[in-house]
């Protein structure tokens, strides 16, 4: 069963009690929770192989209505989310560089219905994983989403080894040995500059804040395409209105290739791979 869908379930014991005025909210706390997932996925980053840190401080920006409405319950909801939020990191094997927290704040210049979602790595003196601590001195001074580092935060680990965190050289030198064994491959697209991880067998591209990765584009459909990581790779349009080009060719399915670049209305996006 699904992190999302377990969360529902508890959700449903509740209803009747304390959250029975929430959910008559425009912004419903499930909502909250896939926009967290969400953030989650476009804002980890690879420190190598076997280790990938996502953020642990989130801020949830309501409208005035809405804030009103959730805020009394606050604690416990945050609690939830927060627990939802740990899950789903196991189950992806994210890990954390500090406590995972959830904040409601109210913004003013969102309409009732509507929300925002920043946040950031938040480092502490003992760090957890969504399964085990991370090595000592290790921590986070990178942003998540439009959060920032706190004041004094640790500096980065040291660079990677080169190759890394960025796609592989066509080809391979005559001799030079392949990938090792258990070697994963690695897998993200880029749009706009903004580098997006593929972290589960199957990606939504779309207009909608119900896609794993929304594009704010009026030529986008609500749920354009969908990225597939079988073997070999494919992208399927999901019955959008103005179609997917890949690689120049107006088309419904294509497999992917490192560096295959796919037009959904007017944006372009970049598939990238690597062995890790």
């Amino acid at each position: 069963m699904g992190v999302l869908k377990r969360f529902e379930q508890r959700l449903e014991g509740l209803v009747n009690g304390t959250f029975a005025k929430v959910f008559k909210s425009e912004v419903q706390p499930v909502e909250i929770a896939g926009a967290l997932q969400r953030e989650c996925d476009n804002n980890a980053t690879i420190w190598n192989r076997d280790r990938t840190v996502v953020p642990n401080d989130f801020i949830v920006e309501l409208s005035t209505g809405d804030f009103e409405r959730l805020s009394p319950y606050s604690g416990q909801l945050g609690d939830e989310l927060s627990g939802l939020v740990r899950d789903y990191a196991k189950q992806q094997r994210y890990t954390f560089m500090g406590p995972i927290k959830v904040h409601l704040e109210k913004a003013d210049d969102l309409d009732t219905g509507l929300y925002r979602v920043r946040s950031r790595t938040l480092a502490s003196s003992s760090s957890q994983s969504a399964e085990s601590a991370p090595d000592p001195g290790q921590a986070s001074g990178r942003p998540g989403g439009h959060g920032y580092a706190p004041a004094g935060a640790p500096p980065m680990p040291a660079a990677p080894p080169p190759g890394m965190n960025r796609p592989p050289a066509a080809g391979r030198p005559p001799g030079a040995p392949g990938p090792g064994p258990g070697a994963q491959t690695r897998r993200w697209i880029e749009i706009n500059g903004t580098r997006h991880q593929i972290s589960r067998p199957t990606l939504v591209l779309g207009r909608s804040t119900d896609a794993d990765v929304r594009i704010d584009d009026p030529g986008v459909s609500r749920r354009h395409c969908e990225i597939r990581t079988g073997t070999p790779p494919t992208i399927q349009d999901l019955g959008s209105t103005n179609g997917i080009v890949v690689d120049g060719q107006h088309t419904t399915r294509a497999t992917l290739r490192d560096g295959s670049r796919i037009v959904v209305g007017s944006t372009t996006i970049v598939y990238r791979q690597a062995e890790g």
